[in-house]
């Protein structure tokens, strides 16, 4: 198969590795800016290109003159694959590959389409997380006829770099066997996704600012927006002295105490270095922190229980 690779992150270049490991050809890289939290950039996949002599195409949006005349020219393309990428592709470019172009996301189809689809399944509070290959549909969001679906179970302590790992495991194998079944079957399909509204959940992007902490919110809550801003993003923050505090670790801390307090109160500084914190419905203990830079043990930084977090 001929498969033109359309999109951005460190999985979709593992994933070009992976289907030219196993006998298909790349002839077509189209990609654009990469984000922050990418560790392959615009520039590693224009490596990439001229190392395995296909063309290249640094390119915010498809719908465009130059990009058909690249693809037009190029003599035989059957399938593309996408991921991550920067624009809403339409139909008319879909039109352009015999078999379509199939797209890896990581949400549970037709649930969680959209952005940052894992944060907000973990802050939501779900069971597991969805990934699934689909056929693109030109100009929608995530629609189009299911290939194959795996799932992650998760609970109150998955960080969101568990997600990006099994991701990063689970995306290039997908796709080469969603390749490798259009090739036997091109009609192939798993399942029709519904077309009905009310069985799709709308995800909208998540920003730095998004993970400033409430403590007025329980800690139920507050960990599940702890473990969802962590790495690869820039962390769930508060306000210590007048210095931001980024908290990339915490769990639920119980114990029988009554108590009256305000919210964000430090309740105890352990003698492991940890700190225990109250929130607006329970506790919450303080494992890993980061203050200027430095990633540390709380206590490094909080010395007294009239500490407060805001």
């Amino acid at each position: 198969m001929n498969v033109a690779v359309i999109g951005r992150t460190e999985i979709l270049y593992e994933t070009v590795l992976k289907i030219i490991s196993a006998g298909h050809m790349v002839p077509l890289i189209i990609t654009s800016k990469e984000a922050p939290e990418y560790t392959k950039t615009a520039q590693d996949f224009e490596k990439l290109a001229e190392k395995i002599g296909a063309k290249f195409l640094l390119a915010p949006k498809l719908d465009t003159p130059e990009v058909r005349e690249v693809i037009e020219s190029i003599e035989k393309l059957d399938i593309a694959i996408s991921l991550n990428y920067s624009s809403v592709i339409s139909q008319d470019i879909i039109d352009r590959f015999p078999m379509g172009i199939l797209n890896a996301h990581g949400g549970d189809l037709p649930r969680y389409r959209g952005n940052a689809c894992q944060a907000w399944a973990i802050i939501n509070g779900e069971e597991h997380i969805g990934l699934c290959i689909h056929r693109m549909i030109g100009g929608e969001l995530d629609s189009g006829d299911i290939l194959f679906r795996e799932y992650l179970p998760i609970n109150i302590n998955t960080k969101i770099i568990e997600c990006w790992n099994w991701m990063a495991e689970q995306v290039p194998e997908l796709f080469l066997k969603s390749i490798s079944r259009l090739e036997q079957d091109p009609e192939y399909i798993l399942e029709q996704q519904s077309k009905n509204p009310g069985d799709a959940l709308r995800c909208y992007p998540r920003l730095p600012d998004d993970g400033k902490i409430d403590w007025s919110k329980s800690n139920i809550e507050i960990l599940r927006l702890i473990n969802a801003s962590n790495k690869p993003y820039s962390g769930a923050f508060c306000e210590f002295n007048s210095q931001k505090m980024i908290i990339w670790d915490a769990e639920i801390y119980e114990d029988d105490e009554i108590y009256l307090s305000e919210n964000g109160q430090v309740a105890h500084i352990c003698s492991d270095g940890t700190v225990i914190i109250i929130t607006g419905d329970g506790k919450l203990k303080l494992n890993k922190i980061e203050i200027d830079g430095d990633v540390i043990l709380p206590s490094q930084c909080i010395k007294s229980i009239r500490t407060r977090l805001k």
